[in-house]
């Protein structure tokens, strides 16, 4: 137990370190990128605020590669220092030295699942909300929710808040729609109901439209009008909509569900949500694949030599089963498997195969 103790917080602190390291480049890359995408009328303090708010999601990104150099960092200094000889001498084998990182690896992905992810998206949302922000003047909104879809539309004239009661599969069709318009600074100044509203790249149509106006001494029933069908400007797009709705990794994993369930009601497809759901909760076991695949190619004498070759083929390898993984992703996104089936094959296939690496290379 004792060894097994020793082992974890080698791997831990070896983890921490080069989660560190890899969170400074991360933070410089961000930052130098903000201050070219962002013009001059954003201060720096500003600029290092959102830099702050975009690098948790970049190392999300990142978290399996880490893993894995945590492991190969580990298993070669071991090596180096012949503690790994000393250890087999002593009749212990070759999987039961995995027992401490495997442990700490499981334990640091759930912890990451079950709080770093809503961390990372509450940051992820403000960040494009703030970007949006600055680019246009104003921001743009979207929510689901059990009395409906609602969005907001920003530019400098003035706030357009949107309700729907549903919407087609990309929300780029809204059905029994309210459009109430602010003015800058101020309250509504008019208000809109249609049966339908389309969006297209010059801004919504409405068809069979009522519109009333807002303004003070005005009576909005006597002054309002009909319209057969109604243009309405608009800074949203039918690929910023998409976005907000496809991109299940500003929602954290514990409001999934729910929002799944609301955009199912509301009529709009929640596969990309579901996959993305499957997904986070099999990343425990993807990032225990990480480590045994690390520990495969490693866990061996130093006076074998061929290091750096193990170091490549276990980056290679763990490079190519991500990659697999992302496109398992993309199929079930797209239909052609389920989200079960996409989320939890391949790291389940990654764990076997790393696991008969390390009984290959440890017992032939």
């Amino acid at each position: 137990m004792i060894l097994h103790r020793y082992f974890a917080r080698r791997f831990l602190w070896m983890f921490l370190a080069l989660l560190a390291v890899f969170a400074t480049f991360q933070l410089l890359l961000d930052f130098t990128e903000l201050l070219r995408r962002l013009d001059d009328r954003v201060g720096l303090a500003q600029v290092i605020r959102m830099t702050f708010l975009k690098t948790p999601e970049g190392l999300y990104q990142i978290i399996p590669l880490v893993m894995i150099l945590a492991t190969i960092s580990l298993f070669i200094g071991l090596s180096r220092s012949s503690e790994l000889v000393v250890t087999r001498a002593s009749g212990r084998s070759g999987l039961t030295l995995l027992a401490g990182p495997v442990t700490v690896a499981l334990i640091i992905g759930v912890l990451i699942v079950g709080v770093m992810n809503p961390l990372v998206a509450t940051t992820s949302k403000h960040y494009q909300e703030q970007l949006e922000a600055y680019r246009s003047g104003g921001g743009s909104v979207l929510s689901i929710g059990s009395e409906g879809l609602w969005l907001r539309q920003g530019d400098p004239q003035g706030q357009t808040v949107i309700r729907a009661a549903r919407a087609n599969g990309d929300a780029s069709v809204l059905y029994d729609v309210t459009f109430i318009a602010y003015a800058p600074e101020a309250g509504p100044v008019r208000r809109i109901h249609a049966a339908e509203a389309s969006l297209d790249q010059d801004g919504w149509t409405l068809t069979d439209a009522k519109a009333w106006p807002l303004a003070a001494g005005l009576n909005p029933e006597t002054s309002s009008e009909r319209h057969e069908t109604l243009r309405i400007p608009s800074t949203l797009t039918q690929e910023s909509i998409r976005d907000r709705f496809g991109n299940p990794a500003s929602i954290s994993v514990w409001n999934l569900p729910a929002f799944i369930t609301d955009l199912q009601d509301a009529g709009i497809s929640a596969r990309r949500h579901l996959v993305w759901l499957q997904m986070e909760l099999a990343r425990p076991v993807f990032l225990l694949a990480m480590v045994l695949i690390g520990a495969a190619f490693t866990m061996r004498p130093a006076r074998l030599g061929h290091t750096g070759l193990a170091i490549l083929s276990a980056v290679l390898l763990g490079f190519g089963l991500y990659y697999v993984r992302s496109f398992a992703q993309v199929m079930g996104e797209n239909g052609q498997l389920s989200p079960l089936l996409a989320a939890w094959v391949p790291p389940v296939a990654s764990v076997l195969l790393a696991l008969g690496l390390v009984l290959q290379m440890e017992d032939g």
